[in-house]
């Protein structure tokens, strides 16, 4: 990948806020099913410890860190 296509990929990454608060509730899921590294899932999980303490995104969030371990290996 050239570097502007990473440039390009790094702006278009949505913040934890826009992940975890998105207008339609709906969209919730799809902020978490795209998360696909660790540091993007911690900040998730910070953001989500500080803002909202909601237990089912918890929850989503650490199946989505054992998906991701899983695929490491």
């Amino acid at each position: 990948m050239t570097d502007a296509a990473d440039r390009t990929m790094e702006s278009s990454e949505l913040t934890p806020a826009q992940r975890l608060d998105p207008p339609d509730p709906r969209l919730i899921e799809a902020g978490i099913v795209t998360i696909h590294d660790i540091e993007t899932l911690q900040a998730c999980v910070a953001y989500e410890n500080a803002n909202h303490q909601r237990v089912h995104i918890l929850r989503r969030l650490d199946c989505r860190a054992a998906t991701l371990r899983r695929s490491e290996d």
